[in-house]
């Protein structure tokens, strides 16, 4: 039974397992063959066991410590009714873990008043119907719990092993939490002093059943100076501190089970080996953990990598992050400098804090920040990123903003992405963006930004070659200049007029130049559906002719 319990609540691993208790030791052959019956307190029969003590004294409460389980004939057990439940209140009062009586010598059934008693008390009270040998079963049982105490020795040498390795190599806090986790085989959370949550390891649940709802629970589970089991969830919570001062907490959950207890002493060890490995943690990394766990769900939002819309915006609220009516807005700042990249992602942190905007920000790739704007209904959007364009353009007047469309849902927080990664590809360097504004939306992409966006399809490159491939290469031979008069007569939209002078020639010429082009393309410029082609053939062109069109180059 014993053995069956621990791998059903114990981590994958074979780690940490709870005491010795009562329903333990009744469950051994030993007094199984007495056949026990549970005659009060069978909801108290996960009490620990922590030794066996055999007795026929009135008054053995004064030779135990707490925690026993008390075998007797019931020889000497007194007549008197007042005498029976000092008998039981003086175990009761030293915490005994149940009183185990044998019917056999005196008794063929437990007495009334010692049953009362017991019950008044909530003293598990156990009989045994056949004779058993109490020597034996101390015999098992110390066997068992002095195994378990160098087990347990044995278990706290690999964990302070494990964390010193893990302080060694540098370990980041999604490590420490990790470790802390798999060792204890319990969900362990990571959260700051405002009670955001940083860094869900989840064990036995999802993340969502971790964090749902987390800042309202977090704060009814009050800190304390040490690790110990509080609040109405009962956590375990140890501090976490950053030179010298309170920084945080790190929190584990109990088991889906709940119950009062379920924590065991190598829990503890666990979770305050987890709290010192993340306060060496804190001084050795420099960089606030807030803006990692910004980073890390926003990655996983833009690239849709949370498992379910539930952990999605669990994980976003425990942020701190409003979840609810609303809209979602992603923003992309393509910055040159690369090296720009993180103080771009600071400055524009401390720009939206200051505008009271929830948002998360954090750098997608180098060179590139990512925002998700938690929008307000009554908040204009264009309000907000007008603002950030220009905090990103005092740090770097190069930068790029590029938006996607406003989602009402979180978890199309990724659709927002795509369209805004669109944009950015669909914008040549350099391009302004339209008059009256400091970014580009997906309304921005024309023909030029689409063909500019597919300018590494081998198919636009073939279309651009087969329609103007002939007289690009009679220009390079013969020294003509029959692309720019095509050029001329497409910007006048065919007006021959407008055409000649545009490219400053007489109409005569221009009529000769576009009898050549014609023979040379092989097409109708009276046309408009040739026209068409031809014109995003020559767009297609100047996009593959600009400077830094090609991916390599980027």
């Amino acid at each position: 039974m014993r053995e069956n319990r621990r791998r059903a609540d114990g981590p994958v691993d074979g780690g940490l397992c709870g005491p010795l208790t009562v329903a333990d030791v009744l469950a051994l052959p030993v007094l199984a063959a007495g056949r026990p019956e549970v005659v009060t307190g069978a909801a108290r029969l996960d009490r620990q066991v922590r030794w066996v003590h055999i007795t026929e004294l009135t008054d053995p409460a004064s030779f135990l410590k707490g925690g026993e389980l008390v075998l007797t004939t019931g020889m000497p057990l007194p007549d008197e009714p007042a005498q029976v439940r000092r008998y039981v209140d003086e175990l009761a009062d030293v915490e005994a873990a149940a009183l185990v009586i044998e019917l056999v010598r005196r008794y063929h059934r437990p007495p009334d008043t010692l049953v009362r008693a017991c019950r008044n008390r909530g003293l598990p009270l156990v009989t045994l119907a056949h004779d058993v040998n109490f020597l034996e079963v101390t015999q098992v049982v110390h066997s068992l719990l002095l195994g378990n105490r160098t087990d347990a020795l044995r278990r706290t040498q690999r964990i302070h092993e494990a964390f010193t390795a893990l302080t060694l190599r540098g370990a980041g806090p999604e490590d420490v939490v990790r470790a802390g986790a798999e060792m204890s085989g319990r969900t362990v959370v990571l959260e700051n002093l405002v009670h955001q949550a940083l860094v869900c390891e989840p064990s036995g649940g999802t993340v969502e059943e971790a964090l749902n709802g987390w800042e309202r629970r977090s704060r009814a589970t009050p800190s304390g100076d040490g690790a110990g089991m509080r609040g109405p969830e009962g956590w375990l919570v140890a501090p976490v501190e950053y030179q010298g001062e309170r920084w945080g907490r790190v929190a584990m959950l109990p088991g889906r089970a709940g119950g009062s207890g379920p924590f065991a002493p190598e829990h503890v060890t666990v979770l305050e080996r987890t709290a010192m490995a993340l306060t060496i943690a804190r001084l050795i990394r420099g960089a606030p953990w807030e803006r990692s766990a910004h980073r890390s769900v926003l990655r996983d939002l833009a690239e849709r990598r949370h498992r379910s819309p539930d952990e999605a915006r669990a994980r976003f609220g425990a942020l701190g992050l409003p979840t609810g009516p609303g809209g979602f807005l992603a923003v992309l700042v393509e910055t040159p400098a690369q090296d720009d990249t993180e103080r771009q992602e600071i400055r524009l942190t401390e720009e939206l804090r200051a505008a009271g905007v929830p948002a998360l920000i954090g750098a997608l790739t180098p060179g590139r920040v990512g925002v998700l704007l938690a929008l307000r209904a009554s908040r204009p959007w264009r309000t907000v990123v007008e603002r950030l364009a220009g905090t990103a353009l005092a740090v770097d007047p190069r930068a790029v903003l590029s938006v996607g469309s406003q989602v009402t849902d979180l978890c199309d927080a990724a659709r927002s992405f795509r369209e805004a990664a669109r944009v950015a590809e669909a914008t040549p360097p350099g391009l302004a963006p339209p008059a009256g504004r400091t970014f580009h939306e997906v309304a921005d992409i024309g023909l030029r930004g689409l063909l500019y966006a597919l300018r590494d399809d081998i198919r636009v490159q073939e279309y651009a070659e087969r329609r103007l491939g002939r007289l690009v290469d009679h220009d390079t031979r013969h020294g003509t200049e029959l692309l720019a008069t095509l050029r001329h007569y497409l910007d006048a939209a065919g007006s021959k007029t407008a055409a000649a002078r545009l490219g400053g020639v007489s109409r005569e010429t221009l009529y000769q130049r576009l009898r050549a082009v014609e023979r040379l393309v092989d097409c109708d410029l009276e046309s408009g559906e040739q026209r068409t082609a031809l014109h995003v053939a020559l767009t297609a062109l100047d996009v593959l002719r600009a400077p830094g069109t090609t991916r390599d180059s980027d």
